[in-house]
């Protein structure tokens, strides 16, 4: 393989990371009403990020959709018993 044709396949990786993390990185604004920002800054921990507690609040309703639906299998009997 030719070394210009490496460099240049890096520098293409390199250029295509830099775009893909500027992009990861960038800061985006959730507009919310009053109320909702007051009840933010209730939860929101000491040294906590507001990205922090949106991040454990989303993980928190993901597990809570998962019980939810863990119940509701079992209250349907939806499953088989292993032998």
């Amino acid at each position: 393989m030719n070394l210009d044709i490496v460099v240049a396949h890096d520098r293409n990786i390199y250029m295509m990371l830099r775009i893909v993390n500027s992009y990861m990185n960038a800061v985006k604004r959730i507009p919310v009403t009053e109320g909702v920002w007051e009840e933010l800054s209730v939860l929101k921990r000491a040294g906590q990020t507001y990205n922090e507690l949106l991040s454990d609040l989303i993980e928190e309703h993901k597990k809570a959709l998962l019980f939810k639906e863990m119940h509701a299998i079992e209250e349907r009997a939806d499953f088989i018993e292993l032998e």
